[in-house]
């Protein structure tokens, strides 16, 4: 049993829904084990998103927050590299 309950957006799950299946169940591997420990080692906390961090899966980043109070780790969004910071 997780300790954090994970809670996606709609625009996350579309972004997942979009990828190829091996990338996506390692992605959706990444985003399970958030609920276990939602600050692994290699997650950067972003720079002018309060709050928010990245995990690097491969060429692909998940974006989330994590709320302690309420047990939560929001996935925010999804996407490449290359492209999932030009919309935050």
């Amino acid at each position: 049993m997780s300790r954090y309950r994970i809670e996606v957006t709609r625009d996350a799950l579309r972004a997942l829904a979009k990828l190829d299946k091996p990338v996506r169940r390692r992605v959706q591997v990444a985003i399970d084990g958030l609920g276990e420990n939602p600050r692994p080692s290699g997650v950067i906390a972003l720079q002018g998103l309060r709050g928010a961090y990245r995990l690097r899966v491969g060429n692909y980043r998940v974006i989330y927050t994590v709320d302690d109070y309420r047990l939560v780790v929001l996935v925010v969004d999804l996407g490449h590299r290359r492209e999932i910071y030009r919309d935050l």
